[in-house]
């Protein structure tokens, strides 16, 4: 019987984690979804995350706050333990590789600070090209659709005035022809995506989302800069060697590491968000002056995906600089408040995930 975790059990301990502290912050997800989604229009004020919390409930009602829950939740367990998964198929891969070259009896090899960056990129990476799928049906559902054209016209005088809608005129034209209302369930919107976008659909999103995954390795070294400085800025004060940081001082180094991380990657967070949620599509139309086509056809036999680069270049000269930040401090905050549940909640999520997996080994042996 298993007396502590696992590397599986820790997985599964950081995959609840996870599910927890998105589930407590979900409606502050959404509406960051959605800033991040929609782009300002010239001429208008800017959009705040409040204004669209308050019109999500106007509109949509509480049960707005949640769409996309089941499929946010499945996306952050799967990826949770995809990335451990290949996190331990490659970094045991290359230990092998390592221990081959040395002589018969030899201890393993240490692996470096940047050997462990980069295997975890990798992994990263890996986990992403598996689990995006469910991350971009996620996100379709967290955008939402309406077939109420009158709605959309209070839509676009009231908090959202300041945004373009995504699929706006495909939508109305839906709804006007007199087609089934829009279905927004995990299926519906899988098979909305394959309809429109081909297979490769479900995949939107994947360069901006690989070049993310150095995010891990920038919010280390941030945390290590940020920790050598206090340490000895700790120790020119108290003129003692060997300090130690306070658990909360640990926990402040690791929100302001994550913050600077985010703040780096920003502009390709942002892009991926409008690649998955179609918008970047919607002003490519709007640009090239094409015929958009319609619902649940093909909608690129002429043209071709947006890339994030070219987004982020439209964006500069539509915007400046600061268009590559919409929505960028309800990304910090929902950063900021996940971290702080895992940090606090985190013995209780091993005791959660350590029970589970006495259950699983007491069933093992009963068959």
């Amino acid at each position: 019987m298993p007396a502590q975790l696992t590397p599986f059990g820790a997985a599964l301990a950081g995959a609840l984690g996870g599910c927890f502290s998105n589930a407590a912050i979900y409606p502050l997800d959404t509406a960051k979804t959605r800033l991040q989604a929609f782009h300002n229009q010239k001429g208008h004020s800017k959009i705040s995350l409040l204004k669209v919390l308050k019109q999500i409930l106007r509109e949509e009602g509480f049960s707005g706050y949640y769409r996309g829950f089941w499929a946010t939740m499945l996306n952050t367990f799967s990826q949770q333990y995809a990335y451990f998964f290949f996190y331990s198929l490659v970094r045991g891969s290359y230990i092998r590789r390592l221990s081959a070259k040395l002589p018969k009896g030899s201890r393993a090899p240490t692996l470096s600070t940047a050997a462990e960056l980069l295997l975890s990129a990798l992994a990263g990476g890996l986990a992403q090209i598996f689990t995006i799928p469910v991350s971009v049906i996620a996100t379709r559902q967290q955008i939402g659709s309406s077939l109420d054209k009158a709605k959309r016209r209070r839509d676009a005088e009231s908090a959202f005035d300041s945004v373009s809608t995504p699929e706006s005129s495909d939508i109305e034209s839906a709804s006007e022809s007199g087609k089934v209302p829009y279905d927004d369930s995990f299926i519906g919107v899988a098979k909305e995506i394959v309809a429109e976008e081909g297979v490769g659909g479900l995949w939107l999103g994947i360069q901006p989302g690989l070049v993310l995954t150095a995010n891990p390795a920038i919010t280390y070294g941030c945390y290590e800069r940020v920790k050598s400085a206090l340490l000895l800025a700790q120790e020119k004060a108290t003129g003692k060697v060997d300090t130690k940081l306070s658990t909360w001082m640990t926990f402040s180094i690791g929100a302001i590491s994550k913050t600077l991380a985010t703040i780096v990657t920003y502009p390709y967070i942002m892009a991926k968000i409008r690649i998955q949620a179609r918008s970047a599509d919607a002003d490519e139309y709007k640009t090239t002056r094409e015929e958009k086509p319609r619902p649940y056809h093909s909608h690129h036999e002429r043209t071709h995906h947006i890339g994030a680069l070219t987004l982020l270049h439209r964006v500069f000269l539509q915007e400046g600089i600061v268009g590559w930040y919409q929505g960028m401090s309800a990304q910090i905050l929902k950063g900021v408040i996940n971290q702080a549940l895992l940090f606090l909640l985190k013995e209780q999520f091993e005791h959660w995930a350590l029970a589970i997996m006495v259950i699983l080994y007491r069933l093992r042996r009963k068959s």
